[in-house]
């Protein structure tokens, strides 16, 4: 049974910094690219980040790029989502996700495997 289980969500203030991390089992991690979305109350869900299986390649949404940055380690199972210079746009409940095959990243139909979530408050 696959799991991804994110971890290191909360309450940071403006400016503030978080590392989220999302721990997968019952796959091979390394056969999987990464993925980062969130959903903010009223809104769809949308992408923030991606990584591919060798970590190689990474892809960021534009209201995230140059704040924060996606890593994964493969030993660890594990993959991570460092936010910095947060903003209370940014609040949000974030997910990981896990997809197979390369070509499209951004899109939440293209990822099979999701975990429940991480909730992050950035207030002004």
């Amino acid at each position: 049974q696959v799991q991804l289980v994110e971890s290191g969500g909360g309450l940071v203030q403006a400016g503030g910094s978080l590392r989220l991390s999302c721990a997968a089992s019952g796959l091979t991690f390394s056969d999987y690219a990464m993925g980062w979305f969130r959903q903010a109350p009223g809104k769809e869900r949308e992408f923030v980040a991606a990584i591919s299986w060798s970590a190689v390649n990474t892809y960021y949404a534009d209201s995230v790029k140059g704040r924060f940055t996606i890593s994964r380690d493969n030993a660890k199972n594990t993959v991570y989502l460092q936010m910095n210079s947060l903003k209370p746009e940014d609040t949000a409940v974030y997910y990981c996700a896990a997809k197979r095959y390369s070509g499209d990243y951004y899109s939440t139909n293209v990822y099979r495997y999701w975990g429940q979530g991480t909730q992050v408050t950035v207030s002004s």
